[in-house]
């Protein structure tokens, strides 16, 4: 039996997490608003500080892994790109940073970040948004969203994903955390039916977009097909996977971006990539 901390837990793909993680045999510790083992509004720098303390306590310091699905989609609103930001940022970073060192004590732990193929496909997602949120500074991204108006929490969605699987991918090849074990990586659905969709296709202004969206396998993902997907990349199969972005959204990132990736190194980048050679054989025994 292992032990795992699953934010977002009451429902959608976090709740088929959980079932599944239970089916097997573990132990779930479960983050959420409501119906949870650890009830904390990661909107807020108290609630991820009660989450943090309250699952340590639960697991006794020690996490075989995590499951970060606690998130809010670009629903209307004027402090919506302000709560998409705490919770879909700062609630992945803050307590995966308050929960390394149990995760550590495993000696072999597994964590899955909910990204996004909104990472990829949607476009003018400002940079100097994701630069803020990697920077830390909730308020300079915000900022940078309200040139979009009524698309600032979209676009909030998609600079909260962007950021938050680039601190995934920076932070999984470090000392600190593969050094130790630990191996980070995000899942990237696309539109999947969970309850958070559900009300966005019950929304006429809203659902005209989301159909209109290329699926080329066409319809919505399933929750619990997302969820073997997270149990794969918890299991043994993904030891030798670091800093991955597992995309599974019905084709939608490849109908638009088939020839973006993979791509060679450009001669531009030369200079750097030697530079991080280096740093690689300084840095490593």
């Amino acid at each position: 039996m292992a032990v795992y901390a699953v934010t977002g837990s009451a429902s959608g793909m976090g709740a088929a997490v959980v079932e599944r993680l239970l089916d097997a045999g573990h132990r779930v510790v479960t983050v959420d608003l409501r119906d949870a083992d650890v009830v904390a509004d990661l909107s807020t720098a108290q609630g991820r500080r009660d989450a943090i303390e309250k699952v340590l306590a639960a697991v006794g310091g020690r996490l075989d892994g995590a499951v970060l699905a606690a998130g809010l989609g670009p629903a209307p609103g004027r402090e919506r790109p302000a709560l998409i930001t705490q919770v879909n940022y700062f609630g992945v970073v803050e307590l995966l940073e308050g929960w390394r060192e149990a995760l550590a004590a495993a000696g072999n732990a597994k964590v899955v970040v909910f990204s996004s193929n909104s990472t990829t496909t949607m476009p003018l997602v400002p940079g100097r948004a994701v630069a803020a949120l990697l920077a830390g500074d909730a308020e300079r991204a915000v900022k940078a969203y309200r040139i979009f108006g009524k698309g600032a929490p979209a676009m909030a969605y998609g600079g909260s994903k962007v950021a938050v699987t680039r601190w995934v991918r920076r932070r999984a090849v470090e000392p600190e955390w593969v050094g130790t074990g630990i191996r980070l990586n995000a899942i990237a659905p696309g539109a999947v039916l969970t309850p958070l969709l559900e009300r966005q296709l019950a929304t006429p202004s809203e659902a005209k977009a989301i159909r209109s969206f290329p699926v080329p396998a066409g319809g919505y993902g399933d929750p619990g097909l997302l969820a073997d997907w997270v149990i794969h990349m918890l299991s043994p199969a993904a030891d030798f996977m670091v800093g991955s972005v597992v995309v599974v959204d019905g084709g939608s990132d490849a109908w638009f971006r088939a020839d973006d990736w993979p791509r060679p190194v450009p001669g531009r980048r030369l200079r750097d990539y030697l530079r991080r050679m280096r740093e690689f054989r300084k840095t490593r025994p």
